[in-house]
């Protein structure tokens, strides 16, 4: 990057070659806004964006969830007649899935004149992450019987899509058909996938037995999985269990001491919440807010928790009032168990308003038209009581609002989530 800026202000005129290293480089290595600012940079200066230039830069359309930008990349694509690339086709349904728009993803799928595994691969982890794992199933059906092989990455993104729908029979049965029949040798993400289904449909100790009989030794996806499983489904002794290797293998890693953190906060043990958090304060470690963002008018706007800074934050919050009084008249009771601090029942209510994915569904419900789709991306996994005040404005307002979480997406419409209340 030095080198690129050196070269820029000595005169020297950058090829298309450098460009396309220098895109690649950033959206790559989390510098999405730099990737996309280059690609404009890179048409000032003359030069003609070709289809690796495209399909570098969906990526970073995808990071962003900025939909907008990624449909003018792709009108873009069109014009210049690119649609027949394979690596810009591959890019183009990782973006819309990335971007929560399943629909546009299988559209530009089927239209693609030729699909390599990497095709194939995004559109069954798109589907899984979109809730639709039957769909991910029957396509990798389809996949073999049109004589591609699968994959190990194929193979995750099955076992993926088998969690986030809890077939934990097929999981299993795939994942015996990836060894006898397919003789591919299961890889750290495999059995990642595989306590994650076991975890995520309650079966922890089936979960911890299938770790203790791996054949190598298990990394921090393996851990990572169960004690996000031990979180979702309270079990302090199995949370402990796996947090003590996690935090042997990577004692710089805040969201572990997080997530054993909120399992002591659900179970009310406040003096071991206590404890952690002074671990995190010896180490210089400091929690990553809950973080929201939405774009409107082709502009990003961003929310954190407990957000009081925004000029239009008196109408948000009149807003989800309005949403709150309406939902406690037919019945609805807070969450408040969500809220993981040592305060009074009231405090938790009132916190629980200002959690960042109701921050921008209010902004998203106030600036844009009642005719299009909201959609969020949080960098967190979405709280059990927002996703239930999700669904009933989801009713409320006849309007689909997608959330995207750090797990899957979520598609609200009429009342009810694409996940069915499974994540």
């Amino acid at each position: 990057m030095k080198l690129f800026h050196q070269m820029q202000e000595a005169g020297i005129k950058a090829n298309l070659v450098t460009w396309n290293t220098m895109i690649a480089g950033y959206a790559q290595n989390g510098y999405a806004n730099e990737a996309l600012k280059l690609v404009c940079e890179m048409q000032l200066a003359g030069v003609k964006p070709d289809s690796i230039t495209m399909a570098s830069v969906l990526p970073a359309c995808s990071s962003l969830a900025s939909l907008q930008q990624g449909k003018e990349i792709h009108v873009q694509i069109m014009r210049r007649s690119f649609e027949s690339s394979v690596f810009v086709g591959s890019a183009l349904l990782d973006m819309y899935c990335k971007c929560g728009r399943i629909g546009s993803a299988r559209r530009v799928f089927d239209m693609m004149s030729e699909r390599d595994a990497v095709s194939w691969n995004a559109m069954m982890v798109g589907y899984g992450m979109h809730g639709d794992g039957k769909e991910a199933l029957a396509l990798f059906e389809q996949m073999q019987q049109t004589g591609m092989k699968p994959d190990q990455i194929t193979f995750v993104a099955v076992l993926c899509a088998c969690s986030h729908v809890g077939l934990v029979d097929k999981g299993q049965q795939y994942f015996a058909q990836m060894i006898h029949g397919f003789e591919i040798v299961p890889r750290m993400e495999h059995y990642a996938c595989m306590v994650d289904l076991y975890g995520r449909a309650g079966c922890l100790e089936k979960a911890h037995d299938f770790i203790k009989s791996m054949p190598i030794e298990p990394g921090v996806e393996v851990w990572g999985a169960l004690l996000g499983a031990c979180r979702l489904h309270h079990n302090i002794v199995l949370g402990e269990c796996a947090a003590k290797y996690l935090l042997d293998l990577e004692p710089e890693d805040t969201g572990y001491y997080v997530l054993l953190s909120n399992i002591y906060a659900e179970a009310g043990r406040w003096d071991d919440v206590a404890n952690v958090r002074i671990k995190m304060k010896c180490r210089g470690l400091k929690k990553s807010p809950g973080c929201s963002w939405i774009e409107v008018n082709n502009k990003l706007h961003t929310f954190v928790v407990g957000d009081s800074s925004h000029p239009q934050k008196e109408e948000m919050h009149a807003l989800l009032e309005s949403f709150n009084n309406q939902m406690k008249d037919v019945g609805y009771i807070p969450k408040i168990d969500f809220v993981l601090y040592d305060v009074e029942e009231e405090d938790k209510e009132y916190i629980l308003c200002g959690h960042s994915e109701k921050l921008a569904l209010a902004f998203g419900l106030i600036n844009t038209f009642t005719n299009i789709p909201i959609q969020i991306t949080k960098n967190l996994r979405v709280c059990g009581d927002c996703h239930n005040v999700i669904k009933f404005i989801s009713k409320a307002v006849c309007r689909e609002i997608i959330v995207r979480d750090a797990n899957r997406f979520h598609h609200f419409r009429d009342g009810l989530c694409s996940c069915r209340d499974y994540w």
